[in-house]
């Protein structure tokens, strides 16, 4: 995608045309995983009567003038925080659709024998949600799982872990898929976005990048353990993937399948996350969390190849800045 060179934000939605007008800075953040994504506006109301509400729904396009916008969701405005000298309001709102109260009730519920599809279609669906799974979960088995006194969403949440897949609510989808996909999980595709350095990169410059390279402790480990009780003949059994020094999996479960899935997926996990790179640079609306960055040539070799966007802001003001922080991990050798 070629960019342009004039930033464009636009708002649409519940008073579309006042939130434009007093606009003065802007934040959208991008996260994998469960967390929804949220958008920050700071807004002057210097001569204002009364506040923009809560509640309404507004939708972002950013962009260049020259390329064009991209629509980045709906959101809702859930949260006001005015204040004086020079008079502003910060208002955020966040991309979850759902009543969040009742989907952060607890609840104690037994599951299984199930599909990993069939569990996760039952819990998002009493939510409202349209849910969403990727084809290579789908068909994952669990025999037995117990949620005790844990809401849906924690349950969501370590549910996907265990299978090392992300889920998150999109609009009115929910959806459930492996982390560093080329599809986003709300089903669009999105490409390898590249990323280049200029010969004359240097602050000040449009655009100008920079970044740092994390290494963790990713060799510590080269196995994972999982157990498993095998009630028919009443005793604990090992599986292992990989070699030693393995990683011991706390957890234990109810077949040597799925022992062995959760260890799978602890190894891709721990060698993916070992690698950690964090980016600024010109905004492009095609950055988005479970999203692919490639870093080409331009850059230096231990930084080169494609990584899996973690988290995205971006931000800017009315008619100026338009600028990206990213934060992605190493993909495993399979992905």
């Amino acid at each position: 995608m070629t960019l342009g060179f004039t930033p464009v934000v636009e708002i649409y939605g519940d008073n579309a045309a006042l939130l434009n007008e007093r606009l003065l800075e802007w934040e959208h953040t991008d996260l994998a995983g469960f967390v929804s994504d949220q958008l920050k506006l700071t807004l002057d109301i210097e001569g204002l009567e009364g506040l923009p509400g809560l509640g309404g729904h507004i939708g972002l396009r950013v962009g260049y003038r020259e390329s064009g916008l991209v629509d980045k969701g709906r959101f809702k405005i859930t949260q006001r925080t005015p204040s004086l000298f020079p008079l502003r309001v910060v208002l955020v709102a966040t991309a979850a659709p759902f009543d969040e109260p009742e989907f952060k009730k607890r609840r104690t519920a037994s599951h299984g024998p199930i599909s990993l599809g069939a569990l996760f279609r039952q819990l998002t669906t009493r939510h409202g949600f349209s849910p969403r799974v990727a084809h290579d979960l789908e068909g994952e088995q669990i025999q037995h799982i117990d949620q005790t006194n844990e809401s849906d969403m924690a349950f969501l949440t370590r549910l996907a872990k265990r299978f090392d897949a992300v889920a998150k609510p999109v609009d009115e989808l929910y959806v459930l898929g492996r982390k560093g996909q080329i599809k986003s999980l709300s089903g669009k595709v999105l490409p390898d976005v590249q990323l280049s350095i200029t010969r004359d990169n240097r602050p000040g410059d449009r655009a100008f990048v920079s970044a740092s390279f994390t290494e963790t402790s990713r060799a510590t480990y080269s196995g994972a353990q999982a157990r498993w009780w095998d009630a028919a003949a009443g005793k604990q059994h090992v599986v292992e993937v990989g070699g030693a020094p393995f990683k011991v999996m706390t957890q234990r479960y109810q077949s040597e399948a799925e022992a062995r899935t959760a260890a799978e997926g602890e190894m891709r996990r721990v060698g993916r996350e070992g690698l950690q790179v964090s980016v600024i640079c010109p905004g492009n609306p095609s950055f988005g969390a479970e999203g692919l960055l490639l870093l080409d040539e331009s850059w230096p070799g231990f930084m080169r190849g494609r990584w899996s966007i973690d988290s995205v802001t971006a931000s800017g003001k009315r008619k100026e800045s338009y600028r990206c922080a990213i934060k992605a991990s190493g993909l495993s050798p399979a992905e």
